[in-house]
């Protein structure tokens, strides 16, 4: 993968064992003027999971699942109603200052930069925010107006940037001061097709480079294919699924495709692998659908063995459909408790 570093190392950086966050409400009662009833939101429920230092790990899910709630309680805006939580050693509501400095976060629709000061002037407030050395800061603000081309707009003000410009500051400003863990919630939303590039790229060197562990959250599935390592789904507040994509649409099930270019056109291709059909014919190629659990070695097998075959290629299942799959199925469920021994 693109942003794939030398590989997690063994220390757990991120830690979430069944973690709740409820929200109180209050209802007017139909008919009923002054009496309000308490209503509770349970926006996480019992989450848990693990992170190794140098991991890339997509958080998914969708609107309303409990994303950006969790993240909230990561970095210490929230406090979970229930359930621990450690990140980098510490307790995020408890000890959030001392875990600033070793964290960076970048929420996609809401800029951490100073919207009246020329982007350069918001870097020097950062770096006395995080008392980042000056040969530290100079060396990584020189290296960050490289990788992501912040040359051209250094002295423009926060509000007159373009989005893709201000996202570029934005994650400038989040990686200063070498942060070991960096959230980035919706990173690439609203982004055209180069500005989405330059952070993936910025992204994936700062990983290899320097094995930052980054938790990110988002509905684009190109940042999914092209960043993570790993996976986890979430909806109505409950982890689905952890785990790589791989294993993912193994899971969920669904069809692969085969497309195979013959020598010449032909009629749709006749095959007794179970399973396997046409769906499409363009002259000489055509396009074979099949289990997704299923192996390709015996359709191809076949194919060889009985047609003038010129090349041919295996199309996963798009990422999006899984997902949507996923999110449509519900969460995996729980195994039973086992019963008490005697």
């Amino acid at each position: 993968m693109a942003g794939a570093s030398a590989g997690p190392g063994s220390e757990i950086v991120i830690e979430a064992e069944r973690v709740r966050k409820t929200f109180v409400q209050r209802r007017r009662i139909a008919g009923q003027r002054l009496r309000r009833e308490r209503i509770d939101v349970h926006a996480v429920r019992d989450v848990s999971f693990t992170v190794r230092a140098g991991e890339i790990i997509g958080y998914l899910g969708p609107n309303g699942a409990g994303k950006s709630t969790t993240i909230k309680m990561l970095i210490g805006v929230l406090t979970p109603s229930a359930g621990r939580l450690r990140v980098a050693g510490l307790d995020p509501a408890h000890q959030r200052i001392a875990l600033a400095r070793r964290i960076g976060v970048v929420f996609g629709q809401r800029s951490t930069l100073w919207w009246d000061l020329p982007l350069r002037d918001s870097f020097e407030l950062v770096r006395h925010l995080y008392r980042v050395p000056p040969g530290q800061f100079r060396a990584n603000l020189a290296r960050f107006v490289e990788m992501l081309d912040l040359g051209p707009f250094l002295d423009t003000p926060v509000r007159q940037l373009s989005l893709g410009q201000r996202m570029r500051g934005d994650l400038t400003a989040a990686f200063l001061h070498d942060p070991s863990i960096v959230y980035l919630d919706e990173p690439t939303i609203g982004l055209d097709v180069v500005s989405k590039a330059a952070v993936r790229a910025f992204l994936a060197e700062k990983n290899r480079e320097q094995a930052t562990t980054i938790m990110l959250t988002t509905h684009d599935t190109a940042d999914i294919e092209q960043l993570c390592q790993r996976v986890l789904v979430i909806d109505h507040g409950r982890l689905g699924f952890d785990g790589d994509l791989a294993t993912l649409r193994e899971r969920l099930g669904g069809e692969r495709t085969l497309v195979v270019d013959l020598a010449a056109p032909m009629p749709p291709l006749t095959v007794a692998t179970p399973g396997a059909h046409v769906i499409r014919v363009d002259g000489p190629r055509q396009w074979l659908a099949f289990p997704a659990r299923a192996s390709a070695a015996p359709l191809v097998a076949e194919i060889a063995a009985r047609y003038p075959l010129v090349d041919l290629a295996i199309r996963e299942p798009p990422i999006e459909d899984v997902i949507t799959r996923l999110y449509t199925t519900g969460p995996e469920p729980r195994p039973a408790a086992e019963p008490a021994a005697n």
